[in-house]
């Protein structure tokens, strides 16, 4: 019994022995090791703030800037790590940590799959040019000015000031109309004149009245003029005019403005807008002397 416990004692002092030789035959890796994570920590600071100045320029979303600075920030932290276990000579462990890195975001992403989803369509939308928070967009049967671009949603602030948070992948996959883009838009005003008015005086002073009523159209002959069809009650036209706007309630305003001002000329000039009118005509009289109406007369 006494020489298994000195047998014993003996191997945990020579493993006592061997792990104090390992590791001071390893402290010069053991400094470089550690030397290493404290410039991949300064590293990934400095990397972090000059990468949130750079997004800082081409993005304007507070989250979506963090996100990408924190981002790069982990990246340089887990490449120091790695090198720092290589210069441990942990070689095997290295391997066997990327092996349970991989199987783990596999899991992660699988259960992860929408927020990781609109997680990375939120990134792209943020580094679209056409799109960028102030645009008034239409898109999913939603229209409304670009309130909040982030991680998870996008959100839209509509003409009745409802708040409308769609998800990003929503956005990404379907189309887009961003009103924004451009300074023109077009006017399309539809209306009907009775059958009895002149049609070229209607034409006339129909481009006359948004030429007079609209700065941006020069003249008269800049308005599109075309009648459409003979209706049911009058002879329907289509007019047409661009206007400076960059958003769909720039173009409502306008084709207010234009319905009232058409409506004060008409009414001046003498010009009818009908409504539908329905006739109803009996082309046989009502026979008043019938067996069944007299019957029915003197029953009651």
């Amino acid at each position: 019994m006494k020489e298994q416990f000195n047998t014993a004692l003996g191997n945990l002092v020579d493993k006592l022995i061997n792990w104090f030789n390992a590791v001071i035959e390893n402290i010069p890796n053991l400094i470089l090791a550690i030397l290493v994570m404290i410039l991949a920590y300064f590293m990934a600071k400095y990397v972090s703030r000059l990468v949130g100045k750079l997004a800082d320029k081409r993005i304007e979303q507070d989250s979506i800037k963090g996100a990408i600075a924190r981002v790069s920030a982990v990246i340089i932290v887990a490449l120091g790590f790695f090198i720092a276990l290589g210069v441990l000579n942990l070689g095997k462990a290295l391997t066997s940590l990327l092996a349970g890195a991989g199987v783990v975001g596999l899991a992660i992403g699988l259960a992860l799959q929408g927020t990781l989803a609109n997680t990375f369509a939120g990134l792209i939308l943020s580094f679209r040019k056409k799109i960028k928070i102030g645009d008034w967009v239409e898109t999913t049967g939603f229209s409304g000015k670009v309130m909040d671009i982030n991680l998870k949603d996008f959100t839209l602030k509509e003409a009745d000031n409802n708040i409308v948070i769609i998800p990003n992948k929503t956005i990404l996959d379907n189309p887009l109309k961003n009103y924004s883009l451009t300074t023109k838009m077009r006017i399309f005003l539809e209306c009907g004149v009775a059958y009895d008015s002149d049609l070229e005086k209607v034409e006339q002073l129909t481009k006359d009245v948004i030429a007079n009523t609209f700065n941006q159209v020069d003249s008269a002959d800049d308005v599109e003029f075309y009648y459409t069809e003979f209706g049911g009650s009058s002879i329907n036209y289509l007019c047409r005019f661009w206007i400076d706007a960059e958003s769909l309630l720039e173009k409502l305003r306008a084709k207010t403005q234009a319905i009232i001002e058409i409506k004060k000329a008409y009414d001046k000039a003498g010009i009818n807008i009908p409504f539908p009118i329905r006739t109803i005509q009996f082309d046989n009289k009502l026979e008043m002397n019938t067996p069944n109406f007299n019957n029915s007369s003197k029953n009651s």
